[in-house]
């Protein structure tokens, strides 16, 4: 792997942290950026306020001390709630020298939740006071659980510890000389982090992850993309999932950038105009979402569409013949309306369409697409600053390794990987670790090729392949690709069904079908003032799909759908949880 990391905004090139473990990175980043801001916090009057590195590691330390005077040295301790300050130092504070961390999904149903911490036999459970009903209720259930430690809670009580308390009790403990945590060891080879995959089929698998996996991981992101210190980032994305826990956090913290907290989904607009981030880390659907937005924005006033459109086309122009880049100048109310200081936007977790990446380029944000799963820490590629494909899933970063598993005539196979980075194996599941761990292959499940110049692409999972009687394989997420392009159509999800003859017996011949779920607030602007009716959105919405159906071959072609009432259920990351999904509702 390569030393430097790429040239900044302003050509400075630096080297890549030298770290082994998260440990040796949290002390880096105490003495390079001690009084610099590692958080921008909004307290309960509205009002941000700055904690330092320098601050922020000595409570890690005043945490992680009073963790291990509970003892639970060695022991799997749950963090759950929303994105927040306490989290972050909770999950350092575990991994540094204290024990193994747990990220749990806030957004499960208190059943899953007790299932997860029996799973992985969790005994502390560090968690945000507006799930406290549910995790107090739940915790009779979960034999090993000893301890709960509240976020949000003034004082400690006999059953419940508070988070501040047990820092303070930390800090009197330092100031006493107890330096257990502050000089424990790390082997960062093994188990230190347990996360639960959200994955779109079936149940959750306990992905076990070393400080070397997400160490390995961090500064190969380094290497690829600039990230710098007098960077900022709007954290929001999940924190316990490890796409924004490793690159919106960690790898933020690693450089020295500052991170702030949005608030929620609804507040993104505001947040961004508040915090004005550089970087953001998004899913495809937010990025789209911010996208629209700034064209539903321009269409309110006449003439803004057209003005837009121009500007885009003299931008380009510029930058292509002259390379006078003069994009931040011409679009200065979209880069506004987006905070002001945004530069990068890293998008995972699904395919992005590579019009959205193209349009912000043009208006002078850059766009670079990554892939990656839990169980690799979990960046396997990306695209790089000056070498990318906005199709494209990216280039593998320096020192993990992927290739085509027997490629068929078009090249297309499953994606496999090797490096640092992938997981030493799913938790209490050895069956489950050796289906997808092979001589020292991580067998993803993804389908793709490679191109000439080594870029990636996916074409679809491999689980959810379309085959036809005749051999045929139809990649759902390629129709449905199609259809989501449709104004109408908010979501689909396409599927094959097996037909029957007259006496309700298989075929064995293979029908295309899809499910889809209507754009309310796009069928109300284009039909103001009308009640459409069941029939009148089923005819709009079959055009669409036989709009669709014109640019595909018989074989991929939609023969029946269905309409949908509500959005289908998606995992953190905005996927569609496909198991079970298709059926209308």
């Amino acid at each position: 792997m390569t030393n430097t990391r790429p040239p900044s905004p302003l050509g400075v090139i630096e080297e890549i942290p030298e770290f082994d473990d998260l440990k040796q990175m949290m002390q880096l980043c105490e003495k390079n950026y001690g009084a610099a801001p590692a958080f921008n916090l909004l307290d309960k009057q509205g009002t941000y306020h700055i904690v330092t590195y320098k601050e922020f590691a000595a409570q890690v330390n005043q945490f992680g001390t009073a963790l291990l005077s509970l003892g639970l040295k060695g022991e799997k301790i749950a963090i759950i709630g929303e994105n927040r300050y306490e989290w972050c130092v909770a999950y350092l504070a575990v991994t540094n020298g204290t024990g193994i961390v747990v990220p749990l999904d806030k957004e499960l149903p208190d059943s899953e939740l007790a299932n997860l911490l029996n799973v992985s036999e969790a005994t502390a459970i560090v968690y945000s006071g507006k799930l406290a009903t549910s995790i107090e209720t739940l915790a009779p259930f979960v034999p090993t659980l000893k301890y709960l430690i509240n976020m949000d809670l003034e004082a400690s009580t006999e059953t419940i510890h508070s988070f501040d308390a047990l820092c303070k009790q930390g800090a009197l403990l330092i100031s006493e000389g107890v330096r257990s945590f502050i000089d424990a060891k790390i082997s960062n080879e093994v188990m230190n982090i347990l996360l639960f995959t959200s994955g779109t089929t079936g149940h959750a698998k306990g992905v076990m992850l070393s400080h070397k996996n997400i160490a390995t991981d961090i500064k190969a992101v380094l290497a690829c993309l600039y990230l710098g210190s007098e960077d900022s980032i709007l954290s929001i994305l999940p924190l316990h999932h490890t796409y924004e826990c490793t690159c919106g956090f960690l790898v933020m913290i690693s450089v020295g950038a500052k991170i702030s907290f949005c608030e929620g989904i609804k507040q993104i607009a505001k947040n961004l105009k508040e915090t004005q981030p550089s970087i953001l880390m998004l899913v495809p659907l937010i990025v789209e979402n911010m996208y629209k937005k700034i064209w539903d924005t321009a269409k309110k006033t006449r003439g803004k569409v057209l003005k837009l459109k121009v500007g885009m086309f003299a931008s380009n122009a510029l930058l292509k013949t002259i390379r006078k880049d003069i994009r931040r100048s011409i679009f200065a109310p979209v880069h506004e309306s987006i905070g002001g200081n945004l530069r990068l936007v890293i998008s995972g977790a699904a395919a992005l369409d590579p019009k959205v990446a193209e349009g912000f380029e043009t208006i002078g944000v850059t766009v670079r697409q990554g892939y990656g799963l839990t169980e690799s820490s979990p960046i396997l590629s990306v695209n790089q600053m000056d070498r990318f494909r906005h199709a494209s899933i990216g280039l593998p970063m320096p020192g993990i390794e992927m290739k085509i598993n027997h490629p068929d005539a078009q090249g297309i196979g499953e994606i496999i990987a090797r490096g640092d980075n992938i997981m030493l194996g799913y938790y209490n599941n050895p069956e489950a670790t050796a289906a997808v761990l092979k001589d020292g292959w991580l067998y993803t499940g993804d389908l793709g090729y490679m191109d000439a110049e080594g870029f990636y692409y996916i074409t679809g999972r491999q689980k959810n392949v379309i085959v036809t009687k005749n051999g045929k394989n139809i990649f759902p997420e390629e129709v449905e690709s199609y259809l989501d392009k449709s104004p109408f159509i908010a979501e689909s999800l396409v599927y094959g069904e097996e037909t029957r003859d007259a006496n309700g017996k298989p075929t064995g011949e293979i029908t295309v079908k899809a499910s889809v779920f209507p754009d309310q607030t796009v069928l109300e602007e284009r039909f103001a003032g009308q009640t459409m009716s069941e029939a009148e959105i089923r005819t709009l919405i079959k055009n669409e799909i036989n709009h669709v159906n014109k640019m595909m071959p018989m074989y991929k072609r939609i023969s029946d759908f269905d309409i949908r009432t509500t959005e289908f259920e998606k995992t953190t990351t905005r996927k569609i949880k496909r198991h079970g999904a298709n059926k209308p509702v």
